[in-house]
Formats: structure tokens, C-alpha cells, sequence
């Protein structure tokens, strides 16, 4: 029995030492993070499914018949930051710029800001990028649509659109446009530091409203927690 003890004991410090690691790195290898962890236990309150159907009726412009989300950055929804007088838009960027100026007589206008887009890690500057500064549905309005939010009352949607605590980033327009409507699956932040902080906000925003992940993005996801 000693002997078998004794070989395995080598056996194990022949591995450390082809592989350079220490017995506590070897440990640790093998543990979840914290990070890690709490994306996975988010995940686990996540409804997945194989795919996505289409369902007819999205617009977002507000032609007629359209406008399935209300009108784009309502000041008139349910939600934090409602009827305060500013816009969705306007909240947003109070929220997440830096060493905010307001002009001049005005609450919600800004005359300059600072910002680091979350999505590429580029600086920008009210002042220099304003018309270059979108934002962002984590979740997009159109796989919404089709995941779910066809069947909601008007006004869940339109409280969904303004969600300012979950659903919504200022980034430069440039990685908005490249995101598009598209899951973890078929696209990540091009700033890799930015990966597990995006998509725990992608699965905070699915399982707050009910919404759907598909098979493929819940499978991204977990290839990124694994690097948390």
C-alpha cells in the first residue's frame, strides 16, 4: 500500500514538474472564481432554448403601425428614471459619463463629459465625440421582440426599451453598429477586458424580463466565464 502511495506521490510530481506548476496552482486550476461563479449561477436562472423564432411585427421606427417599443428614449415609462424630466438618452449619459459640465440652465444637457466606451475601452470626450456616442439595448429590441417581448403589453415594452439600471450603455456608435442584433455567440466586445463584464450583463438583462438565451450563447457564455 506504501509503495502505491509512494507512486502516485511521483506520478503527481512528475506532472508539477513537466507543467511548472506549483501543488497550490495545480489546486487552484481546478476552482471557479468568484466572477465565474456568479455568471454561471445567472445563467442557471436563464431560459435557454435551441433557437429563436422570427415573429412578424418588429419595428422600431415610429412610422405608422410601428414604433413596437414606444417612442425612442421616452421621458413617459415606468422605470427608474421616468417622467424626471429628462430623456432615456439623457439619463443614461448622466449616468455613465465622467466629470460631468452641465450647460448652462439646463439639468440634462451636458456640455462635457467624459467616457470610456465599455465595448472597445476607446476614450471619448463629450465635447470632441457627442455625435459619436450611442446607446445600447445589452439585449437587443429586435431579438426581444422576437424572443418574447411580441407578447407584452405596450407599456412592459417600452419599460424594457428605457431600462437604465440594466439594459442600456453608453459606447461609441461604432461597436453599437457592429453588435447589431446580434447574441453572445455571434459577437463579443472587441475589448477582451470587457468580455465577462458584458456578458453577465447580457444574462442579468434575460433573466430580469423573462428573456430567452439561445443554446449557442449560453455556450459562449460559459467560454468566457472560464476566463473570469
Amino acid at each position: 500500500m506504501r509503495d502505491l502511495s509512494r507512486l502516485a506521490a511521483a506520478a503527481c510530481t512528475l506532472v508539477l514538474a513537466v507543467s511548472g506548476a506549483t501543488p497550490a496552482q495545480a489546486a487552484g486550476s481546478s476552482r471557479t472564481s468568484p466572477d465565474e461563479q456568479r455568471i454561471l449561477d445567472l445563467l442557471g436562472q436563464a431560459r435557454i432554448v435551441g433557437d429563436i423564432d422570427y415573429q412578424p411585427g418588429y419595428d422600431r421606427d415610429c412610422d405608422p403601425g410601428g414604433c413596437v417599443f414606444g417612442e425612442p428614449w421616452t421621458d413617459d415609462h415606468d422605470g427608474p428614471k421616468g417622467r424626471n424630466g429628462c430623456t432615456t438618452r439623457e439619463d443614461v449619459l448622466l449616468m455613465q459619463m465622467k466629470d460631468i459640465e452641465m450647460r448652462w440652465g439646463s439639468r440634462c444637457r451636458i456640455y462635457e463629459a467624459r467616457l470610456r466606451d465599455p465595448y472597445s475601452g476607446e476614450r471619448m470626450t463629450w465635447r470632441d465625440d457627442g455625435y459619436f456616442i450611442s446607446i445600447d439595448h445589452v439585449y437587443p429590441l429586435a431579438r426581444a421582440w422576437h424572443g418574447g417581448a411580441w407578447a407584452w403589453p405596450l407599456r412592459k415594452r417600452i419599460a424594457f426599451a428605457n431600462d437604465v439600471r440594466r439594459e442600456l450603455l453608453a459606447v461609441s456608435a461604432r461597436t453599437n453598429q457592429a453588435k447589431e442584433a446580434d447574441g453572445p455567440a455571434d459577437w463579443l466586445p472587441p475589448w477582451r477586458r470587457s468580455h465577462c463584464d458584458y456578458v453577465r450583463r447580457y444574462v442579468r438583462v434575460a433573466v430580469a424580463w423573462d428573456l430567452p438565451l439561445t443554446t449557442a450563447d449560453a455556450d459562449a457564455v460559459r467560454r468566457v466565464a472560464a476566463t473570469c
